[in-house]
């Protein structure tokens, strides 16, 4: 049970935080319009979710923007919390990168405008990017490999494998570009980049058997099921609570089948 009182407090508190600002912005924004919803934005998105402990704010920011920018529809959400990931700390190339790795999971149009919106913020901010140029070289398809055996296992080659007969470029593709070029990238860590990816292919809601596949993922590198579940109920905030729910749905049997060996 929260007190409805003590959870806007709490929420201002985070918001605050996250906005850099000591007067969150939709408190103006909604009172001649909707002031419950601004009140119930508070109390609930920040003072009942991001108040959780299961995530620090740099991971609850990473789970935001790349749910956000994986749905589209939302740029002036995602622009705001753009800037609230760097005012929690995260960094401008932190940010890009997290852009980077959404064209392997919501395509390359979800990520050219996510790094549009993060351009403005920038520009705004005046932060400089940062880009990390990372030189082609190496063996791709190897490298690829070795990426795809360490995050997801042997649910990955499976993957792999059941593409052979019918289309066996875009297995090839998913080793050399998704794990080989996007994965090997650095900037962000595997469990960042795991954490990402079950933000956005939770708040997509349209691909589960890749969403499980990435759950044991998260595990796989070291991700909590805390942490797990801890994205999937704030992805109710963002995409709603039937996505959650079926995000969560899909953590208790990832949970279940490495209890039991299954997976």
């Amino acid at each position: 049970m929260h007190d409805t009182q003590a959870s806007f407090t709490l929420g201002r508190r985070y918001l605050e935080m996250i906005e850099g600002s000591p007067q969150p912005m939709i408190i103006d924004a909604l009172k001649d319009i909707a002031p419950d919803l601004a009140r119930m934005t508070i109390s609930f998105a920040y003072g009942e979710i991001y108040s959780r402990p299961a995530l620090d704010l740099r991971q609850r920011q990473f789970a935001t923007v790349a749910a956000l920018a994986a749905m589209g529809g939302a740029e002036p959400q995602l622009r705001f919390h753009i800037a609230g990931a760097l005012n929690v700390g995260c960094t401008p190339r932190e940010i890009v990168e997290l852009m980077i790795h959404l064209a392997v999971y919501a395509g390359f149009p979800a990520a050219l405008n996510g790094v549009a919106a993060a351009r403005i913020v920038f520009d705004e901010r005046g932060v400089a990017a940062d880009p990390a140029l990372v030189p082609p070289g190496g063996n791709r398809y190897d490298d690829g490999v070795a990426g795809l055996r360490a995050i997801d296992g042997s649910a990955g080659e499976r993957v792999i494998e059941s593409l052979r007969d019918i289309a066996p470029d875009l297995a090839r593709f998913i080793v050399e570009f998704a794990f080989g070029d996007v994965y090997a990238r650095p900037t962000l860590d595997l469990v960042s980049r795991e954490l990402i990816t079950v933000a956005a292919l939770s708040a997509m809601g349209s691909a589960a058997p890749q969403l499980e596949v990435h759950m044991h993922g998260f595990l796989n590198v070291g991700g909590t099921k805390e942490q797990m579940v801890e994205v999937v109920t704030q992805i109710a905030v963002y995409a709603g609570f039937p996505r959650a729910i079926n995000a969560a749905l899909l953590a208790r049997q990832v949970v279940a089948n490495r209890a039991s060996g299954t997976h």
